[in-house]
């Protein structure tokens, strides 16, 4: 993956949680959940894509 794609990617899903955060009432409580969701999707997913983690796709739960 480049890296100016890398780059748009973090940068589009920090825009969107910051007008969600912003322009959406919501209680705090329910912010910071889905701040921390956020936040460890994203890191699982850069592990992904330097290839430190399996692809999350060939993950099975259960």
């Amino acid at each position: 993956m480049p890296l100016i794609t890398l780059i748009m990617t973090l940068v589009v899903v920090g825009l969107i949680l910051w007008l969600i955060n912003n322009y959406i009432p919501m209680d705090g409580t329910i912010k910071k959940i889905l701040n921390v969701v956020v936040v460890i999707l994203v890191i699982l997913w850069l592990l992904s894509v330097f290839g430190l983690m399996p692809p999350l796709s060939g993950m099975r739960i259960g």
